[in-house]
């Protein structure tokens, strides 16, 4: 383990902390990991993000409906939570809704992390999370996690999540998005990272290795 960062759970060969820029967007990220993820630290993006981003918390949990943190946040009156999620009823940061919700209120972005399978079961195993308003993005986006497989082509990693968000409230004048474009560079540069150690891999004609998990 004297080789990891523990910082970015990241082997110190591929520490991403020296190009980590924190950003103050004026909006509250909270980013709700799966355990099963939370042990892949090391590899995924909610930890970078969480890093990247002034106002942001990254709590682990299956279920957040007696969460003392979460619970205590969604009471908040400073914020008006939305939980990053598609399906039915989902505003966007472009509609009327949107901003007669947050208007006077800190827009506070809740994030599941993992798999869409643990997503599904962490929503449904969390009442409080499904009386939230629910947020989609104004625009469709695919991922540039090119490492890695997603289950659909429009499911993106939390660092993506975060960045798009940024970007669209950024757009509408309803969050700081200057700066937000290093999300997307520290995580072009762990994806590049993992190309190369795939290269080289195959070079040496390793054995494959079990596909990791990433979101």
């Amino acid at each position: 383990m004297s080789g990891i960062c523990y910082r970015c759970f990241k082997s110190k060969e591929a520490c991403l902390c020296s190009y980590i820029k924190e950003l103050d967007t004026g909006v509250k990220f909270v980013i709700l990991i799966h355990p099963r993820e939370a042990r892949l630290m090391k590899t995924g993006t909610g930890r970078i993000a969480h890093l990247s981003l002034k106002d942001s918390e990254l709590i682990q949990g299956c279920s957040f409906n007696e969460n003392e943190r979460v619970v205590k946040l969604l009471s908040d009156p400073t914020y008006h939570p939305f939980l990053l999620y598609p399906g039915n009823g989902a505003i966007t940061t472009d509609s009327k809704a949107f901003k007669e919700k947050i208007s006077g209120k800190i827009p506070m972005i809740i994030i599941l992390d993992g798999t869409w399978s643990q997503a599904k079961k962490m929503l449904k195993y969390s009442p409080n999370l499904q009386s939230i308003d629910r947020l989609s993005f104004n625009k469709g986006y695919s991922s540039r996690f090119i490492f890695k497989r997603e289950p659909t082509p429009d499911a993106i990693s939390t660092i993506e999540a975060c960045y798009y968000t940024i970007k669209e409230m950024g757009e509408l004048g309803l969050a700081f998005s200057d700066g937000a474009d290093n999300l997307i560079s520290v995580f072009d540069r762990m994806v590049s990272f993992q190309l190369e150690c795939e290269r080289k891999r195959r070079e040496l004609n390793a054995p494959e290795r079990v596909p990791l998990q990433i979101n």
